[in-house]
């Protein structure tokens, strides 16, 4: 059992996701191309190659530096502040958005164009 010495700062094994879609994409109808989660809040944000990159937003004005995919089959854990890739704890299920939820997504909100709109 992991106590807490073990705890990765940063990280918060017991934070569940926020949802199954980028929080702010999803409150302004916007969309993503693909999903991260908060390591230590649990918040899911699109990605750096979405048009609006909430993740790293989030990251850099919460002050948490762990994002974790929230792709299915993806579990690393990337580190905004020393640009590296981490081996991290299991995080509280889901780990993943639907497999129903299309990518990118959400379904309806898309662009026909959304390839050239990339970051």
């Amino acid at each position: 059992m992991a106590h807490d010495s073990d705890r990765i700062p940063g990280i918060d094994p017991a934070a569940a996701p926020s949802g199954t879609g980028c929080a702010e994409c999803t409150a302004s109808g916007g969309w993503w191309f693909h999903l991260r989660r908060c390591a230590e809040c649990g918040h899911i944000g699109c990605c750096d190659s979405s048009p609006e990159q909430h993740a790293t937003k989030h990251a850099h004005t919460a002050g948490h530096p762990f994002l974790t995919s929230f792709e299915p089959g993806e579990d690393w854990f990337w580190n905004i502040e020393t640009e590296q890739y981490y081996d991290g704890p299991p995080l509280p299920p889901p780990t993943a958005h639907p497999g129903s939820q299309p990518v990118p997504g959400p379904a309806g909100k898309v662009p026909a164009d959304w390839q050239r709109r990339l970051n």
